[in-house]
């Protein structure tokens, strides 16, 4: 099992697309995307969304656990990254934030950028 934990904010404005008008609706539609990734070539993933702000209360999906962080999302974001390195699991956090980066690489958690998740399903790798 492992875990790919995914900074809502920093993939939904990776793309200048209007998002800004609905960030909860920005939010669902991420999440949604997000559904394929729990079965990656036979591996189990369990996909977490961290949400903040104006997405707040997104419900999750079967495959998606959607994460309301009740202060900032970085913080909630480095919590679940901490917690996996406890736990010995695999981790990957998507984000192109800098220092949370930083923060989750010292509990040994991977890092990718938001293309990684904004690819179509069949280009993911």
């Amino acid at each position: 099992m492992s875990l790919l934990i995914v900074d809502a904010a920093n993939v939904v404005g990776s793309v200048p697309d209007g998002w800004w008008r609905d960030r909860r609706g920005a939010a669902v539609r991420l999440r949604d995307s997000l559904v394929g990734y729990t079965d990656s070539g036979g591996d189990a993933v369990e996909v977490v969304l961290v949400v903040e702000g104006a997405a707040r209360g997104v419900g999750s999906v079967e495959g998606v656990r959607v994460e309301s962080a009740p202060g900032s999302g970085d913080d909630r974001i480095a919590e679940l990254a901490a917690e996996a390195g406890a736990a010995g699991l695999e981790c990957t956090v998507v984000t192109a934030d800098r220092e949370l980066r930083r923060r989750v690489e010292a509990y040994g958690a991977r890092c990718a950028g938001p293309r990684t998740v904004r690819q179509p399903p069949g280009e993911r790798t």
